[in-house]
């Protein structure tokens, strides 16, 4: 079978390329060139060659051709933008230099204008200065004393300055404390996003706008910088109901001035020196050492329980009640609303104890939860009000 291909393709290529003789006559003389099949297949070979570099060739020009095309293209886009943005700023600044026009070339009555728009935006976070740390952190630093005086160019320059200070100011305090309130939720073993559920008074175009464009229109300012305004009255919104739900929990201390002494968990009864559960955490102090309830809530119980003497038991709503236990004096009665930090009786020694304390229990759901948690959260929450 091998034998026989190779037969037929040197059959093939003896007659393609047979020997052939090629007569030239110059001067009366004839010359003959034999062109052997050998000498006829690398001539072949070379012209195949070059065939095919030709093509390569054309094509790689082509390429290149198409290359520089869409490389032209890609520059005069880029070209084409700045172009835009050369001129929307040329419109922006002829826009400016109409309204001065319009106002007799007066800037004095733009910067009035623009200064109003200061006093808007400055109303917009009046809300949130019943907040700790709020008021300083939100005051505008330009009043009308301090730029009395000044060119109305420089009164625009100071106001449009102040203006981006305050919304940075103000995102930054809202974000901030925000992170620390959310950090003494999980320090308490409580989910943020379970609790700050509360929407503040703050809202309507400023918190749910969706179009830049459009809340920029409302507030008479450039989309870019009514975007800031609503980035941050959004943290302070955040901040403000994670605020608002920290004050209804017991984060507060039932006790100033005193020590703790026993701690949650298991611990040897002082009665018959064997491990029992205890449930809350003891604080030791002086006789009638005044006590404090820890969050707002309605007294559910005063009055005597086996082991905890005289008590008092406040429902703060949402599953949480706290219990005083220990007592000397008991000043409210049952239904009785308190607020947090509101005195409730003083300390003594009454039921099963073995010296003046206060026993303090957190319960959450019907179920005994560790004080001390609450106790650290309230402390950092302290910290963020500083």
């Amino acid at each position: 079978m091998t034998h026989g291909r190779a037969a037929r393709m040197r059959q093939i290529f003896s007659e393609l390329f047979q020997e052939r003789h090629i007569y030239l006559r110059a001067q009366g003389q004839v010359n003959s060139i034999v062109l052997t099949p050998r000498r006829q297949m690398v001539i072949a070979g070379a012209l195949v060659g070059l065939v095919v570099w030709l093509c390569v060739s054309t094509v790689a020009m082509a390429v290149s051709a198409m290359s520089l095309s869409r490389t032209d293209q890609e520059v005069a886009k880029t070209q084409a933008k700045y172009e835009r943005w050369i001129a929307d700023r040329q419109a922006r600044l002829n826009s400016a230099v109409a309204q001065l026009n319009a106002n007799n070339g007066s800037i004095d009555d733009l910067a009035n204008s623009i200064e109003k728009r200061h006093a808007a935006l400055a109303m917009l976070v009046t809300d949130f200065r019943g907040v700790p740390g709020a008021a300083r952190a939100l005051t505008p630093s330009i009043t009308p004393d301090s730029i009395l005086g000044a060119s109305p160019l420089e009164r625009v320059q100071a106001v449009h300055l102040d203006q981006d200070r305050m919304v940075q100011r103000a995102e930054t305090f809202a974000k901030s404390r925000a992170d620390r309130l959310r950090l003494a939720f999980r320090l308490a073993g409580l989910s943020p996003n379970g609790y700050a559920t509360q929407k503040s008074g703050l809202g309507g175009p400023l918190i749910d706008a969706k179009d830049p464009k459009a809340l920029g229109a409302v507030l008479d300012v450039d989309p870019e910088f009514a975007q800031r305004i609503q980035s941050a009255a959004t943290n302070m919104t955040d901040m403000r109901a994670l605020n608002n739900a920290a004050e209804r929990l017991p984060f507060a201390r039932p006790t100033v001035h005193t020590q703790q002494t026993s701690g949650f968990g298991v611990r040897f009864d002082p009665f018959n020196r064997r491990p029992a559960m205890h449930s809350g955490l003891d604080f030791a102090g002086g006789f009638m050492t005044p006590i404090y309830v820890t969050a707002p809530g309605i007294v559910s119980f005063t009055g005597v329980r086996s082991g905890y003497g005289n008590t008092v038991e406040v429902d703060h709503g949402r599953g949480f009640k706290t219990r005083y236990a220990h007592l000397q004096g008991i000043s409210v009665r049952p239904g009785q609303r308190v607020g947090v930090g509101q005195r409730i009786g003083a300390m003594g020694s009454t039921g099963r104890s073995t010296g003046v304390h206060l026993h303090y229990e957190v319960w959450v759901n019907g179920r005994a939860q560790n004080p001390a948690r609450f106790v650290k959260a309230g402390d950092y929450v302290q910290q963020a009000n500083g």
